[in-house]
């Protein structure tokens, strides 16, 4: 799994932080979403999807990422 934020899509609810605080927090100064890993491991990406479906600007996106 591959994750990406686009912080000017953020509207700082904090869903994202509640969903999956180990991969999301917030910037103290605006509140905008910041992305802590980019490539969670597998016992975070339940709540990474939740997370990013829950998100009301659409700011994260998740890519899933296939190894051979």
């Amino acid at each position: 799994m591959k994750v990406t934020v686009d912080i000017h899509r953020c509207c700082s609810s904090g869903l994202c932080v509640t969903k999956a605080p180990d991969v999301f927090d917030q910037d103290p100064d605006d509140g905008a979403v910041v992305l802590l890993d980019p490539a969670p491991a597998a016992v975070h990406q339940p709540a990474v999807r939740l997370a990013a479906s829950c998100c009301p600007g659409r700011a994260i996106t998740v890519t899933d990422t296939h190894r051979d």
